[in-house]
């Protein structure tokens, strides 16, 4: 690829790419994502010799000499808000955010701002890049609303790439890792075990995911850390789990635990049914999750493979302080 100055970029299409579509080998080949490059298509921004190309599906052909015009990236949307935000790392390419609980991470319908996407603009200021399209942070994974833990966001389109690969590959042949901690309802019947078992869409409930036969592949590892026995003291009312993702879907291990029966503490989509399970629990851990207003799972742990330097970066994070409460309370200390 060669740079056509600061708003357009140039690819000559290798004899291996010869038939694939138009966008997969720009994406392939220059810092825009395939979303972006789709819209620069249809906008008529793509051209092969003296010819606008229009169609993100067009076949190309071997030594076709592709020009993109990429008009200069917007001023930032939506607007930057002052959000307090607690920054584990951060340069020029990347920053790592331990999010608390109750951040949405990026506006949407109910969501129009303080999200994560405003505080973070309001943080970097103008070194976010944004090549072709509205500057913002590469958000490239989420933590739903009400989960806390490890985020990492990309500050420039060449670092958000690289991130979109690593997550996109799930750690089959790079470092990347994500380790999440859940409290759950009962004893698992086996010390750890793998969850392999598709997600999609709930059938009636729009907010709702579940296991279903046609849904998309959901892998989960999990692990028993601890049990933690009820007001008897004889059995088992509750475990800490660790949990690691194979895959990304959308409350991935809400879902996989609650298919298992095992749904988190405190998550009123996916555990309704255990709500009396409370009582079983010693006094001082009631009181605990009668005050944590959410799903017990934080994200703990989070391996990558630096976007630019190449090196591995591990982060981990405690338990914030309502679930070390809850942990606290459920081991009777």
């Amino acid at each position: 690829m060669n740079a056509r100055g600061p708003n357009g970029e140039q690819v000559i299409v290798a004899a291996d790419e010869a038939g694939e579509r138009l966008d997969r080998v720009l994406a392939a080949r220059t810092a825009l994502s395939r979303t972006r490059l789709k819209a620069l298509i249809l906008e008529g921004a793509v051209a092969i010799g003296p010819r606008t190309i229009r169609d993100p599906g067009y076949r190309v052909n071997a030594g076709d000499t592709v020009d993109v015009e990429v008009p200069p990236a917007e001023p930032a949307e939506p607007a930057g808000e002052a959000i307090p935000l607690h920054v584990v790392y951060e340069d020029s390419d990347i920053v790592v955010i331990d999010k608390p609980a109750g951040l949405v991470v990026h506006p949407a319908a109910g969501h129009a701002a303080g999200t994560l996407v405003n505080a973070l603009i309001a943080h970097c200021g103008e070194s976010l890049s944004g090549i072709g399209g509205v500057k913002r942070p590469g958000i490239v994974h989420r933590l739903d609303k009400d989960t806390s833990g490890l985020m990492v966001v990309a500050k420039t389109d060449a670092a958000h790439r690289s991130l979109a690969a690593q997550f996109a590959d799930h750690g089959r042949t790079g470092p990347l890792e994500r380790g999440y901690l859940a409290f759950a309802w009962g004893a698992f019947d086996r010390p750890k075990g793998t969850i392999d078992a598709p997600i999609d869409r709930h059938p009636t409930s729009r907010t709702r995911m579940a296991v279903r036969a046609n849904g998309r592949t959901a892998i989960t590892h999990w692990q028993t850390l601890e049990e933690f026995p009820g007001r008897t003291g004889r059995t088992a009312t509750s475990s800490l789990v660790s949990c690691r993702l194979m895959t990304g879907r959308t409350h991935q291990i809400r879902v996989h635990l609650a298919h298992l029966g095992h749904p988190l503490l405190g998550d009123a989509t996916y555990g309704t049914g255990f709500k009396t399970k409370a009582n079983q629990l010693p006094e001082e851990a009631q009181a605990a999750l009668a005050g944590l207003g959410r799903q017990a799972l934080h994200a703990y742990l989070l391996t990558i493979e630096h976007p630019r330097l190449g090196k591995t970066l591990e982060f981990r994070s405690e338990l914030p302080a309502e679930l070390a409460r809850l942990h606290r309370a459920l081991r009777g200390r």
